[in-house]
């Protein structure tokens, strides 16, 4: 039945509005500081110890070789609510005592259940929308740039804004709503069946229309004095509703289906339209195609480690500034749960962006190419680095907006330039390749944040506050995110000359 796959969608789309538990690491952050008494530097190894998580990553490709998909899914949701669990029975004193290891290995833990949860998304999305996968998986990915959000505003419909300060909330929701969410989606993934029919371009339509609006009100909740002042639980609960409600996206399909068959008459020339049509997009996929890189061509190839370069100062170094929010927001006098929902909201713009222009590319023959969206992208986000050294709140708000726009947007827009440069063939090993810089990037550029923390912070509470406190590490990040957008110039000057050729053939 055609309705499947699109149900499918939802599913996955739930799934990825869940799934980036990792970014409510800000808005609990402080208490497991103070709750295991460690320096700042030790939570930033908590942080990387979530990305050090998706190393191991493969695993879950290994297990999809012997185990079927909805299997591997409630397998990846069962190990996250484990790694989360614990930490929220330590955190509201229900364990007594965790060591620092052993906090750190729950941190892995949970972190790699992401991955799990991912693989699953990629799947089926690939198994159900095989023409269209690049663009559907950039579209379903960008919710997980709302989950941030997704989680303050369950805490906020169950607690109200009048206790804020029960943080344990977030890993309690980190372990119960994606294995909850998990078994609800569970018996759509037993389904096989392909999208087909002349709906994609209407239900994809109307996917990226209703991922518009959550966006927009996401923002609005976040930035708008209205909604900010509201106490009541109504504009929490309406956000949740808007994601729910893209299930009524398969059941308009399926009313304008049966319509359609009722009235609808193909004749010969719309068949012979659509098939010119569909040999005419084979045509310009295979034209596309170019060189596929092995992992020893990869490692060769000057155009890696430039990009290599660039999404390890721009990606993972965004990456890690949403890590530090939590401090961040301390340090300034500024709410947690506000500044994390700013990041959260603007980058979900930033894959919502990413996606639109992966659909874009798909019909139009000359688009802007990937690398040079890349480098349009590195530029505010160096500027908004240097930003945050003014001291006042409305530049931190700023700042951290479109910090967290070009985040979502660079690594979302990473799955299509990987693919674009290096090919299909080996694009699972190439980008498991390129995605190890955000352990590496975490842990360094958090060491750098982490050290100058500690330093300007009291030696009894480890507490740091005033603008002094990541002054330095935002100029040292700027800089860095400079060099990397440099690096992105010279990448797209070197491939910019195969992009034209392939525009102009």
């Amino acid at each position: 039945m055609f309705i499947y796959p699109w149900i499918t969608l939802v599913a996955i789309i739930w799934l990825q509005a869940v799934n980036g538990t990792n970014t409510t690491f800000p808005a609990y952050s402080s208490a497991l500081k103070s709750r295991l008494g460690i320096s700042q530097l030790n939570l930033n190894n908590l942080a990387v110890a979530s990305d050090l998580g998706k190393v191991f990553g493969w695993c879950s490709g290994l297990a999809l070789i012997h185990l079927p998909l909805w299997l591997v899914l409630i397998v990846g949701a069962a190990i996250g609510a484990f790694g989360y669990g614990v930490q929220f029975l330590f955190l509201t004193t229900k364990i007594s005592t965790v060591e620092y290891w052993q906090a750190f290995l729950l941190c892995v833990i949970a972190g790699n259940s992401i991955c799990w949860i991912n693989t699953v998304c990629y799947v089926a999305a690939m198994q159900k929308f095989p023409d269209e996968h690049g663009i559907v998986i950039s579209l379903t990915t960008s919710y997980s740039g709302i989950s941030a959000k997704v989680y303050i505003a369950m805490a906020e419909v169950i607690l109200g804004k009048t206790n804020p300060n029960n943080k344990s909330i977030y890993l309690l929701l980190n372990s119960l709503v994606p294995l909850a969410t998990a078994i609800i989606v569970l018996p759509v993934l037993h389904d096989t069946t392909s999208v087909v029919g002349d709906e994609k371009k209407v239900g994809l339509s109307s996917m990226f229309f209703m991922a518009g609006l959550t966006g927009a009100y996401a923002i609005l909740t976040t930035t708008v004095p209205e909604f900010i002042t509201i106490k009541q639980r109504m504009p929490m609960a309406i956000l949740l509703g808007m994601i729910m409600s893209t299930c009524l996206v398969p059941l308009l399909l399926k009313a304008r289906f049966n319509i359609a068959s009722k009235n609808k008459v193909t004749t010969i020339h719309e068949v012979t339209k659509r098939t010119v049509e569909e040999v005419r997009e084979e045509g310009q996929m295979e034209e596309r195609k170019g060189r596929e890189y092995r992992v020893w061509d990869l490692v060769r190839s000057l155009e890696f480690w430039l990009y290599f370069g660039v999404y390890g100062c721009g990606g993972t170094l965004g990456l890690v500034y949403a890590n530090n929010l939590g401090q961040i927001a301390q340090s300034r006098g500024v709410s947690e749960a506000a500044l994390v929902s700013i990041s959260s909201s603007f980058g979900f713009f930033g894959k919502l962006g990413s996606a639109l222009l992966s659909s874009l590319a798909s019909r139009r023959k000359h688009v802007v190419s990937k690398t040079a969206s890349l480098a349009m992208l590195m530029v505010p986000m160096t500027i908004s680095f240097f930003l945050l050294l003014i001291p006042s709140k409305i530049f931190l708000l700023a700042g951290t907006a479109i910090i967290g726009m070009s985040t979502g947007a660079i690594t979302s827009l990473a799955v299509s330039i990987t693919s674009e440069l290096f090919g299909f063939k080996h694009f699972a090993i190439n980008h498991n390749l390129l995605v190890a810089n955000i352990p590496i990037g975490s842990f360094l550029f958090g060491y750098i944040a982490a050290r100058i923390y500690d330093s300007r912070g009291g030696e009894v509470h480890r507490v740091c506050n005033g603008v002094w406190c990541f002054h330095q590490t935002f100029l040292i990040w700027g800089f860095i995110c400079a060099v990397g957008t440099a690096l992105s110039f010279v990448l797209y000057y070197r491939t910019s000359r195969s992009h034209q050729a392939s525009s102009l053939s």
